[in-house]
């Protein structure tokens, strides 16, 4: 044995490191501030400290200091962050960025760009709308476009004539013309001669291509001042418009359609306001109309331009293309009279009931609506087209539809869906600045119709939503009793409960509008109608009713699910149907103890569906108490979530992902916590009994198990204040024997060591030796069992950082643990010793020999006389022994032992050349020596001179200040220390030290 260790008995501040103390200002992780002085010719820095002291600019250091600790961006900036920097620049017209500098020359300038006919215009403070969307009262055309493309589809094959897309079939003309003038006229009807093209079986992605290549060719033909064939391009696209051979893609044609025209308008008035400049009053130079400009600004050429253009489409023959190239050119009035757009509106108006489709004519009126609405504040041409389609709505039913309808194969349902999107904005139009009145009005008017279920439901979804609440009993009865063919009851209800949702009735109209749309919702016999009513009911049931309202509407879902199977039909539904429930209730503990409730998560027979229900359930549960204290401690509300969280276990198997088990353990857990049932201890330990039993495939929800039991154990003896009664002992060895069976359903070896280390510390502080040793024991033989590479977050990561974190936290519970008669002295840490060196450690990792070194710290305290801290009603190694010989004499032989095993390692390290950790390792094992050995010991003093040597031999492999350090730390032990041989030998040694450095 190379060294011979004999404790030495010291005073406990000897085991403190002893450090170099100075007084702190501040924090040393505070910034400094810069200041920045600017007066007229100077700039000067004040810099602030953080405790508010000003540092003078003489003092060059402080400065540095203050300098350096700053980011480079303030640095580069004087001081002054990026954003300041840039502000203070706006001032100048140099300074500013690029589309600041473009918007102030475009406010100094008269030119105004116009926007697309149709879209929002930007107001600015105070200036006055002049047309109804600068209101901002009704949804963008944009909003809607891509919602109409996504619903209105078609697979049946399209076609297309034209004359300016290559491919397909030729037309001949069926007659030829020979007046010049009369053929120059109708060359805006005829295409050219030979050219017109048919092209058939298009797909609808492919008939979208042709009309995006036709959207080319007409931007390309105007930008070569080719406006006779950017107009024909104009006048084919809207004469599509008359076919339905499609009809169900009729709504989509219309957009993409009427998309071209949109751009074809605003090319005509584009090119008008370039040649209508004029000569500002006062000025010889000619400038660009301003935005609000007058008809009496404009040049006569200019006017007689505009007017040539509304000839050229007064000529066309056919009332389609006429009247929609004229609508989409419609702001070019404003270049002729001040108040032309309400006759014009008006008139065209008129001229679209020559149109006898009704199809047909519905979405012309709606593009007449849509641009009107970009135009003027006028809303008397909406009422008027309102009018006119309350008075041919009876022809959407005649016998002629009818047939149409059956020659398209589609239903009446499917067609009438196709006059929605051009109802809605009409209607929406006619709602915008209207009082309750007029609405009141309109609604009479149109329930007076034959089938009024298709007004109804677009009144619905275009008028205010707070119009519609506040009727809502009104509502209730009308679509009880009207009739719907065309559509179905449970749509036009399905529509009011979405309503309702979000705009609630008046208070005293809820529960009578809630009984009688769900006894007419009940009566539709149609279970699939039923179910989708129930999907928007559902909200509006859990928002605005109690737990008795809530419960009936759940006993009529089952009520209509349960028969014959029927919820295998309807999974999503009720899906959406608890996921409102529970996610809206103001109640939520009150939502689970409902009688309906869980036999409505017995209906979810398929495992992916309910597994997927329980976790929005635990999810909502988690939402709505996870900011409040609430607790639970009612037996049905714990059974219900105890039964979804088994759902929820069982569904975790070896496939399971990491980030599916790791939300659904979250979800379980907080679930786990809630459970309190108050200072009924053994209720509580009964329901962690029941929870282990159901959560066994979830290591995190095991983990919370333990964790909660251990807590429970702590909270008993807080309360006995740690005078156990008969009674209490025996449930805290309850709580102990729980903890010591659950830990091994653990998978992850981690998890299980840190788990019986906490057992056994609670054990321990509730006087449970035995389990307590038993805990520590199954810790230690747990550690050859550990990998050396477990995977975090996807990447690998050593376990040597968490053995040595895990044995210095053992070691400083083992302190204070009395050995077990039975097993001899120190019987734990001789099994550490024992089982640490079976893990398998890197060949150039310290790791083992600092844990050596924390197993030296431990000795040294275990021979002392009294230990430095213990647990009341245990007694501890130092009482126990009261300093016998016997067992100093042990402590002294494990210290031997392992300082030899440190020595071989310090051997090996010079095999291997690795001088810095040797230099390093030396370093450390001197401290521990001349910290808790006996230096009068002659081969500990040899030791201790030898590695220092060694320790000083490498000194350019460690830090110079370390032995600087380590030179006080001997110097301040020399001073402190009560033993005059130990005093010596210290004052020896560092004379040898010294001579050294």
């Amino acid at each position: 044995m190379a060294a011979e260790w004999v404790c030495v008995q010291r005073q406990q501040d000897e085991c403190r490191r002893y450090l170099d103390q100075f007084k702190v200002l501040d924090h040393p992780l505070k910034q400094s501030t810069i200041t920045v002085l600017e007066s007229r010719g100077t700039r000067s820095k004040v810099s602030t400290a953080a405790n508010g002291i000003s540092l003078s600019s003489n003092n060059s250091a402080v400065m540095t200091a203050a300098t350096l600790s700053l980011d480079p961006l303030t640095i580069a900036f004087d001081g002054s962050d990026p954003l300041s920097q840039f502000a203070k620049q706006q001032s100048t017209s140099l300074g500013k960025d690029p589309l600041s500098r473009m918007a102030a020359e475009m406010e100094n300038s008269a030119t105004v760009p116009l926007s697309p006919v149709g879209s929002r215009n930007s107001i600015g403070k105070g200036k006055e709308p002049t047309n109804l969307l600068e209101l901002d009262l009704i949804e963008p055309w944009a909003a809607r476009r891509g919602a109409i493309l996504n619903k209105y589809t078609t697979s049946e094959k399209l076609s297309i004539v034209t004359s300016f897309l290559t491919g397909g079939e030729t037309i001949k003309p069926q007659t030829t013309m020979s007046e010049k003038v009369k053929y120059r006229l109708e060359q805006l009807d005829d295409f050219e001669e030979g050219s017109v093209r048919q092209m058939l079986d298009l797909s609808q992605q492919e008939y979208v291509v042709k009309i995006e290549q036709l959207n080319h060719e007409l931007v390309l033909a105007w930008n070569q001042d080719q406006r006779v064939k950017a107009l024909k391009i104009a006048i084919q696209c809207s004469k599509l418009l008359s076919d339905t051979s499609v009809i169900q893609f009729y709504p989509s044609k219309f957009v993409l359609i009427t998309d071209i025209l949109d751009i074809f308008g605003r090319l005509v008035y584009d090119r008008l306001r370039t040649k209508a400049d004029y000569i500002h009053p006062g000025t010889r130079e000619m400038t660009s109309l301003p935005e609000n400009f007058t008809p009496d600004m404009v040049p006569e050429s200019a006017k007689e331009t505009c007017q040539n253009w509304f000839y050229k489409i007064a000529s066309i023959r056919e009332l389609l293309p006429r009247l929609y190239v004229e609508i989409a050119i419609l702001r070019c009035y404003s270049f002729l009279t001040q108040d032309e757009f309400g006759l014009a509106l008006r008139r065209l108006t008129k001229m679209i009931r020559g149109i006898g489709d009704p199809l047909v004519a519905i979405y012309a009126r709606c593009y007449l609506c849509r641009v009107g609405m970009s135009l003027t504040l006028d809303r008397t041409y909406i009422g008027e087209n309102l009018d006119d389609i309350l008075t041919v709505y009876h022809t959407i039913f005649n016998g002629g539809i009818r047939s149409e309808i059956a020659h398209h194969r589609i239903t009446l349902n499917g067609y009438i869906s196709l006059y929605l999107p051009a109802l809605d904005w009409i209607l929406q139009g006619v709602a915008i600045l209207t009082t309750d009145n007029q609405l009141d009005d309109i609604l009479q008017r149109c329930k007076e119709k034959k089938n009024p279920a298709l007004l109804l439901q677009s009144m619905m979804q275009s008028f205010r939503s707070d119009f519609i609440a506040s009727r809502a009993t009104h509502f209730v009865q009308i679509l009880s009793s009207i009739s719907v063919e065309g559509l179905t009851r449970g749509q036009l209800f399905r529509l009011l409960g979405s309503i309702l949702s979000h705009t609630p009735p008046p208070t005293e109209q809820r529960p009578v509008v809630l009984a009688s749309a769900m006894k007419t919702i009940c009566s539709l016999g149609n279970v699939e109608e039923f179910m989708q009513c129930a999907e928007m009911w559902a909200q509006y049931t859990s928002q605005h009713f109690g737990l008795k309202e809530i419960d009936i509407f759940l006993g009529n879902v089952l009520q209509q699910m349960t028969p014959n199977r029927l919820y295998e039909q309807h999974y999503h539904e009720l899906q959406v149907i608890v996921d409102k429930i529970v996610s809206n209730a103001q109640d939520v503990h009150g939502i689970l103890a409902l009688d309906n409730f869980l036999p409505l998560l017995d209906l979810f027979q398929k495992e992916t569906i309910k597994l997927e229900v329980c976790k929005n359930v635990l999810t909502s549960y988690r939402n709505a108490t996870a900011c409040d204290n609430a607790i639970i401690n009612d037996p049905i509300v714990t059974n219900a979530l105890m039964y979804i969280s088994r759902v929820l276990n069982d569904s975790a198997n070896a496939l399971t992902g990491e980030d599916e088990r790791r939300q659904i353990s979250g979800l379980i857990c907080h679930f786990i916590r809630k459970v309190d049932f108050g200072r009924d201890f053994e209720q509580q330990l009964a329901f962690y009994v029941e929870a282990r039993s159901v959560l066994s495939n979830l290591d995190s929800a095991l983990s919370t198990l333990i964790h909660a039991v251990n807590r429970l154990a702590t909270s008993t003896r807080r309360i006995v204040k740690g005078q156990h009664t008969q009674k209490t002992a025996a449930f805290v060895k309850a709580c102990a024997a729980y903890c010591f069976i659950t830990i091994p359903s653990i998978i992850d070896v981690r998890t299980r060591m840190e788990l019986y280390l906490q057992a056994g510390q609670v054990a321990l502080l509730n006087s449970c030796l035995q389990h307590a040793d038993s805990c520590l024991e199954a810790a230690l033989n747990l550690i050859p069992e550990m990998p050396r590479m477990v995977e975090t977050d996807g990447k690998l990561q050593s376990t040597e950082g968490f053995i040595r974190t895990f044995v210095v936290n053992f070691l400083s519970t083992l302190v204070i643990v009395p050995d077990n008669p039975t097993q001899g002295v120190l019987y734990l840490l001789r099994l550490l010793l024992e089982v640490v060196p079976k893990y398998p450690f890197e060949p150039t990792s310290n790791v083992l020999s600092g844990i050596y070194l924390h197993v030296l710290d431990f000795l040294s305290v275990a021979a002392q006389e009294v230990y430095p801290y213990h647990i009341v009603n245990v007694i501890s190694n130092d009482e126990l022994y009261g300093s016998d010989p016997k067992f100093i004499a042990e402590v002294n032989e494990l210290c031997c032992t392992v300082c030899d095993k440190l020595l071989q390692h310090l051997k090996a390290l010079l095999e291997t050349n690795a001088l810095r950790a040797q230099s390093q390792l030396a370093l450390d094992l001197f401290l521990k020596i001349i910290t808790g050995a006996d230096l009068s010991v002659d081969k500990m003093f040899t030791l201790t001179v030898n590695l220092w040597n060694l320790a000083v031999k490498n000194r350019s492999a460690i830090e110079p200040k370390q032995l600087q350090t380590v030179v006080a730390y001997t110097e301040h032990l020399a001073q402190i220390t009560h033993v005059e041989s130990q005093r010596q030998c210290l004052w020896m040694l560092l004379d040898k030290m010294k001579s050294r450095i």
